[in-house]
């Protein structure tokens, strides 16, 4: 009996039987996690251990020091180039401010020099016209020294009349002066005085009078004639051909 017993333990009939540890699985989780921290301390010592030999700390230190030093080089040149990049806005801001002042200046004198210019014109015109106070040597008694006649618009014509009295200390004159226009109008001869039928001259050296006069339509002046009148005798006289 009992050797088929031990016989029948044997076979594959025999009764399945588990072995089971007394550990409990808390525990077993802790000692698993001792074993890879200690592995890891191992490990970890082993590598820095590996650098001291090899000199990797030496290195990475050294790089460490020489990249420092380099950005604060970067660092060093940034600041100077925004220092140059201020000066140099700077000098900009001056230049503009000077141009711009130069500019005005200019500006300036070319308005003075258009103004000086058109007194040199009026200047020359009052010297070609004050030229003719110069007395001739003709004699004594009025004479007209300087009709002129210019176009200002196809319309529009000034003139101008300088009287001298050519001897020293002459009496004063009252009279009045008289301009005449002719030309041709419309194909026809035309001629027209000044309206008003005169204007008043009163001197003692001499007297300048001007005016503007306005042509009819379609005609064009071809001369002008200046008298003094005293009266309804003619003292002087002068035409001028346009």
């Amino acid at each position: 009996m009992r050797l088929r017993l031990f016989l029948r333990r044997l076979t594959v009939s025999a009764p399945r039987m588990a072995v089971r540890s007394a550990m409990p699985w808390p525990l077993r989780w802790v000692v698993l996690a001792l074993a890879l921290g200690f592995c890891g301390a191992i490990a970890l010592w082993a590598f820095e251990f590996g650098k001291s030999i090899a000199g990797l700390d030496s290195v990475s230190r050294d790089r460490l020091a020489q990249a420092r030093a380099e950005a604060q080089s970067l660092r060093d040149q940034l600041a100077s180039t925004r220092a140059e990049r201020d000066s140099a806005q700077s000098v900009a801001n001056t230049a503009s401010t000077q141009l711009t002042a130069e500019k005005s200046v200019q500006e300036s004198l070319l308005a003075r020099n258009k103004q000086l210019e058109a007194e040199n014109r009026s200047l020359r015109d009052d010297l070609g016209f004050f030229e003719q106070l110069i007395p001739s040597t003709a004699g004594g008694g009025l004479a007209i020294r300087g009709l002129q006649a210019e176009a200002r618009s196809p319309r529009q014509i000034h003139w101008q009349v300088l009287v001298i009295q050519q001897v020293k200390n002459p009496p004063e004159f009252n009279g009045r002066l008289e301009i005449s226009f002719n030309g041709v109008q419309r194909g026809a001869p035309w001629s027209m005085v000044l309206p008003g039928g005169g204007q008043p001259l009163k001197l003692r050296q001499y007297g300048r009078l001007e005016g503007v006069f306005d042509l009819p339509e379609q005609t064009v002046v071809r001369g002008v004639t200046a008298r003094v009148m005293d009266g309804s005798a003619v003292k002087a006289v002068q035409t001028l051909r346009l």
